[in-house]
């Protein structure tokens, strides 16, 4: 039981780190990214290659990882950053399709869909398996931490403000000198690659991936869990991901129950279930378990007469 709650933990962590990321292009600039897994795909198997294939520590790994996602990131927001709404979550869904397609038939670099064996772990040498286990944990547990504060302490910042600002009304900042399209790019690289950062920890802990590690249900729980916790908080991201794992993989254990169902519908079931979570919250709670709270400025006050 300790083994399943620390995989549990250690999947969940995961997820925080994409919830925050989609948090710094959605929640605080606006900016639809249905494309999240395409990322995620590229930092798994970027570092996979740059550490199983090249020969390097896990830490250059995972740099390459953001290095390849940012720059996905850069190319796709300049082909698309003018687009709004809908048109940008088409053009990023069909980004995630189009990596998830390349995963699975460059065999030559990716090896397809036999999968990408990855040896190299996050993990000092001589450590049992439950102590690794454990180890790995605090590694995510602390790349979760140190990206949370970033992106915290980013929000409450001028640059955050001018993103808020974006999202509201994107006249109001162009009208005041601000460059529109170079904070929405920064936005979308910052938060694509630290997406491709969690796709390099997730291939390092799961140490096989395959094309099918990478599908729009990985997207549909990311968008879930900045929904329910919270669209535009820091604070709300890291709760809707923890809310949302804890019933996706608490919903396991209704198989035992419900012997008359396949396993296929099973997966359906849990599906289900966090979706009507979802409705649920959009009902009574439409800003999330914690809304987004600004500081409203005082305003600066009249010189005295004098």
């Amino acid at each position: 039981m300790d083994a399943y709650l620390v995989a549990i933990l250690t999947t969940a962590a995961i997820y925080v780190i994409l919830a925050l990321a989609l948090n710094m292009q959605f929640g605080l600039t606006g900016l639809m990214n249905f494309g999240v897994v395409g990322f995620y795909g590229l930092g798994a198997y970027s570092s996979g290659i740059m550490t199983e294939t090249l020969g390097q520590p896990i830490v250059m790994g995972m740099l390459a990882a953001m290095i390849v996602g940012g720059t996905a990131g850069a190319l796709v927001s300049l082909l698309s950053i003018r687009l709004s709404g809908d048109f940008l979550a088409i053009v990023t869904l069909g980004f995630a399709e189009t990596m998830r397609l390349a995963f699975n038939n460059e065999d030559w670099l990716t090896r397809g869909p036999r999968g990408f064996l990855i040896m190299t772990r996050p993990v000092l040498e001589g450590l049992g398996r439950d102590a690794t286990a454990w180890f790995i944990l605090g590694v995510f547990l602390l790349v979760a931490a140190v990206v949370f504060v970033v992106f915290n302490r980013l929000a409450g910042s001028p640059f955050g403000r001018v993103l808020r600002s974006i999202r509201e009304d994107d006249l109001v900042p162009a009208t005041l000198g601000k460059n529109v399209l170079a904070y929405r790019l920064k936005a979308f690289v910052l938060g694509s690659s630290v997406m491709a950062l969690a796709g390099s920890l997730y291939a390092h802990y799961v140490q096989t991936v395959t094309p099918d590690n990478f599908t729009t249900q990985v997207a549909v729980l990311v968008w879930m869990s900045l929904i329910v916790g919270g669209a535009g908080n820091m604070k709300g991201a890291v709760l809707g991901a923890l809310v949302v794992t804890a019933i996706y993989e608490g919903t396991r254990f209704l198989a035992p129950l419900m012997e008359f169902l396949t396993p296929t519908q099973v997966s359906a079931l849990r599906f289900i279930i966090i979706g009507t979570l979802l409705i649920v919250v959009v009902r009574f709670r439409p800003e999330g378990l914690l809304p987004e709270r600004i500081v409203a400025r005082p305003a600066a006050r009249d010189p005295a007469p004098g």
